[in-house]
């Protein structure tokens, strides 16, 4: 079965019910209860150094050149750079830049490609040059637009699916490490956000954090598509029969656990079967996921019915729902069953303004708030992409966003009309 993007926005949410749900078998030995993490990537270009602690966020731990010619008239270099995970502790991250040669300063996009994975493997370090990356056409369009675009692997070493704090916090001190290689000449460049699914959560969450995390960079316009934006309210309107995305629900639950052991010791609820599943995706990628966990459900995996309720789990969801950040006005817009959230417009300075936000749902929203972009002042967009009668909007269409709902700013795209949830 392959995955569609529309689908993919679903999966991330469905993990936050499915995997906490009754289960009708009993929960296995305590020895087993640890977090499984994933096998380290063997490359030495991906590994921490031992004064990791004593380096600043944004830092340059170590780079090299990469052959993009695949892409054009392009030069393409991988940064290692040191970041700091959901607990505060400094880790080690990696980002990908493509520029087209010629020039100084080019607008600067980051684009968070979609890794509904658990494999250090699936991010866009390996996927950009394997044909695994299914969001590649964008690295043309950013290209062909005269733009730089930087694609970070934003779920961290630990490939914590689900952990979009973490992700926002390694996207932003990504566009720093590039921002300080010398060879990109992009030291004062305009900078753009823009993602889809779990991208476009990491997104959001990258635009969110920015004023306080990373005040100094030039941040002009976020694009996310297909943003879950409050984690508990999405999990309370799910239920748990057999869904053909359930690993991909499952393995978001494991991302979660790898980011927040103590928080959501999911292993220590698991049944044989779960166990066995999830030893089987702990280093896969989105199809080999999706594949293993194909019409799976939660009372095949998990023994702990209460532990969703629990409040350090509900805590955890809150950490990582964008509409619980400070200041964040929203409504909610219900789709089906399912409660999505919609963000009205939103203008501050130095702050985000949101557009619309759609259901991350197949079926039709029961609401439908419709906003026009206004120009912000000294602040910068976001502009939460949703679908137009029925059709889901690309990736290629959201990150054409970060033109269009930026004002006075080098990016420079068609602009669309009035948006619907």
């Amino acid at each position: 079965m392959r995955v569609t993007l529309r689908d993919s926005a679903t999966a991330i949410l469905a993990a936050l019910a499915l995997a906490f749900s009754p289960a009708i078998t009993a929960p296995t030995a305590a020895a087993q209860a640890q977090p499984l993490m994933p096998a380290p990537d063997p490359d030495p270009f991906y590994w921490a150094p031992p004064d990791l602690a004593a380096r600043a966020n944004g830092e340059i731990l170590r780079s090299r050149p990469v052959d993009v010619s695949r892409f054009g008239n392009a030069d393409g270099w991988q940064v290692a750079y040191r970041s700091t995970n959901s607990s505060g502790h400094p880790v080690a991250a990696v980002t990908t830049v493509l520029v087209p040669r010629g020039g100084v300063d080019r607008p600067l996009l980051s684009y968070q490609a979609i890794i509904n994975a658990l494999g250090t493997r699936c991010g866009p370090s390996h996927t950009l040059f394997n044909g695994q990356l299914q969001e590649a056409p964008v690295v043309n369009l950013a290209l062909m637009r005269g733009w730089a675009i930087a694609l970070p692997d934003h779920l961290g070493p630990t490939s914590a699916y689900g952990a979009a704090r973490l992700g926002g916090q390694i996207v932003l001190d990504g566009i720093r490490a590039v921002q300080h290689l010398p060879e990109a000449r992009l030291g004062h460049s305009p900078v753009g956000l823009a993602g889809y699914s779990g991208g476009g959560m990491t997104s959001g969450w990258a635009g969110a954090l920015a004023p306080t995390y990373a005040p100094e960079l030039p941040i002009v316009g976020v694009a996310a598509g297909g943003v879950p934006a409050n984690l508990s309210e999405l999990a309370n309107g799910l239920g748990t029969a057999p869904h053909p995305l359930f690993g991909l629900g499952f393995a978001a639950t494991l991302g979660l656990e790898r980011e927040y052991p103590s928080s959501i010791p999911l292993a220590s609820g698991l049944t044989g079967a779960g166990l066995a599943l999830r030893d089987r995706i702990a280093n896969a990628c989105s199809q080999e996921i999706i594949d293993a966990g194909a019409n799976h459900s939660a009372a095949e995996v998990s023994a702990d019915p209460a532990k969703i309720n629990e409040p350090a789990v509900r805590s955890i969801f809150d950490q990582n729902s964008l509409m619980m950040f400070p200041g964040v006005p929203g409504h909610r817009c219900t789709s089906g069953t399912a409660t999505a959230i919609s963000l009205p417009p939103w203008i501050r300075s130095r702050r985000p303004s949101a557009d619309t936000a759609r259901p991350v749902f197949r079926s039709s929203s029961a609401c439908s708030p419709e906003t026009t972009a206004r120009p912000a002042s000294r602040g910068y967009r976001v502009y939460s992409a949703g679908s137009t009668e029925g059709s889901p909007v690309s990736p290629r269409r959201a990150t054409a966003e970060v033109g269009s709902v930026t004002s006075g700013a080098r990016f420079v795209a068609p602009p669309l009309a009035t948006r619907r949830c």
